[in-house]
């Protein structure tokens, strides 16, 4: 919970209660030296000014992995990340007559190694620069569109100066809304492989029952590989590619986790909002949660339904369901947690304190009148808040619906200058949006995707007439059947769904794909122009409050020097540390628990049914009770996760959890059910983060499904 969220107006005057607890902060790299003191109170023992520099060990072994965040672990490229995160590349790779998520998949060696996907990047980061002057220069004196625009465009001239060096993957990050921006300089890494996978049973055992719960007893991790070409250039997928070589790589600890042990988490998370108004929290609870649950309920109900005795669809659309499934589930905790910590109450009762402090400072008059427009902006966009949710649904998750989409739009930005073109459709993406183009055809189903698309648009044709777009209502009718009709003769006609077709079209004029009759296509050119008003809108938007923003953190940025803390920004997919300690919690009345689970929670569980149908490799194990050097010296058996106090969230996925000593000790793959609110608010009572034991992953790949192989490569010898 940010110093906002713990202000509070004391009796006899105003007071801030801070409340401070060393174990909040998602940090920048470049705020560690400044915290080295708490850093060696908490019982770190390395160097806190190396972990400054995101070029220098241990941070340069920490790495983008498709959407989350993994960690290199040994010098020829392996790559360690949770099996949910790598899912997708599982899943790309199963079929109904081979199902490597039901059996797992272990290479006997490199040349067994599958390719992740098409789409999998690993993202190496080896510059971050500030850059503030030179994007701000170019806004200033501007508003709105032509704000967003400026800063657009400035991004796009540092990426494309950036991206001239081959295999860079460029980006121009902003902190505190806008008041900072740095340039990210990120090795791009193309091919990646599966190397090992347990089975699912074992990767996601208790899949959404136990998902976001405490005790948990998930193998939930996955090795991959990256490679490059045989020069040492980033390539795409080709057998005499190599594998990469890190600048550094983690080295898995021998020994394990203790209650109260030192710990440190560096990941990618997403987004938080720590630092946003009390309007935004009101209507996060009060209707982007739930509307978002009831929304992702339905599409979850379509997949189920239709992949009932379908094999090969189950398999299409397996990773779709579990990520539909986890947003949904996340959704309904943030909303609990929200609820039981007072939120709402709380951020505006600290946003008052904040604002009556404001007004008694010296800070110009003009951050008042910033801080008031924002809160006018937010109340706008509210008005189409249901429409714009649906319509993003629309666009993100229905697969050859969006590639038409992309098709068209790629068409539409093809005759303008690259740094003219929308984001997304330069020139350096070409390859990305190959790739997607590619990834459809093991992930759609013709009446599957209809389906998906016919649940939406039923929400969507509830709306009230004021937030309806008349080239969506031109194209699907306003009932449900008019839009069951039209969607049939679509999908009846369409040859987009043919890999060759569709990359016909990416790879031809786009003069012949303007021209085409494809239905899809035709749709697709139908709804552009509303999507493009509306993304004009969006933008128009966006420019305002990236320019507004900043007020309101300089201002609360002045608010917490007065008592000498520090402010670590939102997170927004940059690299971030936190630190804390191995501890349990008591989440509520009578109930406590212990930081640490076993294999016998395994066999507790076990019912022989999904989700807790425990492979009957890992229960033969288990009874056997060979555990040699990685059982818990205390426990005197196999410890399975373990719970953490560090800061996290969506985006950490993946990452790698140290001990004092720099050594991977655990891996983190989720949060507990009481603190999934934390993207907005940090409770101390209930954050915690939930872990793989590193002697867990090591007792699988030894004794269960063995890859003695992989064990030496990353200088873990089989049996300790």
């Amino acid at each position: 919970m940010s110093v906002v969220l713990r202000a509070a107006v004391l009796a006899g005057g105003l007071a801030l209660a801070l409340e401070a607890t060393a174990d909040e902060g998602m940090w920048m790299a470049s705020q560690l030296p400044d915290l080295a003191p708490a850093l060696r109170a908490a019982g770190f023992q390395a160097d806190a000014a190396a972990l400054a520099d995101l070029t220098r060990p241990p941070l340069n072994a920490v790495v983008k992995a498709g959407g989350a965040t993994g960690a290199f672990v040994s010098a020829n490229g392996l790559l360690l990340t949770n099996h949910h995160v790598a899912y997708g590349a599982i899943q790309y790779n199963a079929r109904a007559d081979r199902n490597l998520l039901e059996t797992g998949f272990v290479a006997a060696d490199q040349a067994a190694e599958l390719p992740a996907g098409p789409d999998f990047r690993v993202l190496v980061t080896v510059g971050f620069d500030r850059v503030t002057d030179e994007v701000l220069k170019a806004a200033q004196g501007k508003k709105g569109r032509a704000y967003f625009d400026a800063v657009e465009a400035a991004n796009k001239t540092i990426v494309a100066a950036c991206e001239r060096e081959p295999g860079m993957r460029c980006s121009v990050a902003t902190m505190d809304y806008g008041a900072e921006f740095f340039r990210i300089r990120q090795l791009e890494l193309r091919d990646v492989r599966l190397v090992y996978a347990p089975p699912s049973a074992a990767g996601k055992y208790g899949d959404e029952i136990d998902n976001f719960v405490w005790p948990r007893h998930s193998a939930d991790f996955t090795l991959l590989r990256a490679y490059v070409a045989p020069d040492g250039s980033v390539a795409d997928f080709a057998p005499e590619n190599r594998p990469y070589q890190p600048p550094a790589h983690l080295q898995i600890t021998h020994d394990g986790p203790k209650d109260g042990d030192f710990v440190m988490l560096a990941g990618y998370p997403g987004i938080t909002y720590r630092h946003r108004l009390s309007y935004e929290v009101t209507e996060r609870v009060d209707w982007g949660l739930p509307t978002s649950v009831e929304l992702l309920t339905g599409l979850i109900r379509v997949i189920e339904t239709r992949s009932a005795g379908n094999a090969e669809a189950a398999v299409r659309y397996a990773s779709l369901l579990a990520s539909l499934k986890n947003a949904s589930k996340r959704f309904s905790g943030e909303r609990e947690g929200l609820l039981r910590g007072d939120a709402k109450q709380l951020r505006e009762t600290a946003e008052q304190t904040f604002l009556a402090w404001l007004a008694t400072s010296r800070q110009p008059a003009a951050i008042k009148r910033d801080i008031d427009q924002v809160g006018r902006l937010l109340r706008d966009a509210s008005a189409t808040r249901e429409r714009d949710l649906i319509l993003g649904l629309l666009t993100r998750h229905i697969q050859l619906f969006n590639a038409a989409i992309t098709l068209q739009r790629r068409a539409l930005e093809h005759d303008k200058p690259d740094a003219r073109r929308e984001s997304g459709y330069q020139q350096r993406d070409e390859t990305l949006l190959l790739a997607q183009m590619k990834q459809v055809q093991r992930r759609y189903e013709p009446g599957m995707e209809q389906a998906l698309l016919l649940s939406l648009l039923a929400r969507y044709q509830a709306l009230p007439k004021e937030q309806r777009v008349a080239e969506f209502d031109a194209a699907f009718g306003s009932t449900g059947p008019e839009a069951e009709k039209a969607l049939a003769a679509i999908y009846g006609t369409t040859r987009l769904g043919d890999e060759e077709t569709r990359l016909a079209y990416f790879n031809g004029p786009a003069d012949a794909l303007r021209q085409s009759n494809d239905a899809l296509l035709v749709l697709a050119a139908q709804l552009q122009p509303a999507l493009l008003r509306l993304e004009h809108e969006r933008k128009q938007r966006e420019g305002e409050l990236l320019r507004l923003r900043p007020s309101y953190m300089r201002a609360l940025k002045a608010w917490y020097a007065q008592s000498q803390r520090a402010l670590y920004p939102d997170a927004n997919g940059t690299l971030r540390v936190s630190y804390g300690r191995v501890t349990g919690f008591r989440p509520r009345d009578g109930v406590e628990y212990t930081p640490v689970t076993t294999v016998a929670g395994i066999v507790e569980k076990h019912s022989g049914k999904v989700p807790f149908d425990a492979p009957a490799a890992l229960l033969a194990a288990i009874a056997k009770g060979d555990f040699g050097a990685t059982a818990d010296p205390t426990l005197k058996t196999q410890t399975v996760n373990f719970l953490s106090n560090l800061d996290s969230t969506g985006g950490n996925s993946g990452s790698p959890v140290l001990n004092a000593r720099g050594e991977l000790v655990g891996l983190n793959f989720d949060s507990n059910w009481e603190s999934v609110s934390a993207s907005w608010q940090y409770d101390p009572r209930y954050k915690r983060a939930i872990h793989v034991d590193m002697r867990y992953l090591r007792w699988l790949m030894e004794k269960v499904w063995p890859a003695p192989h992989l064990l030496r490569e990353m200088r873990l010898p089989a049996d300790g």
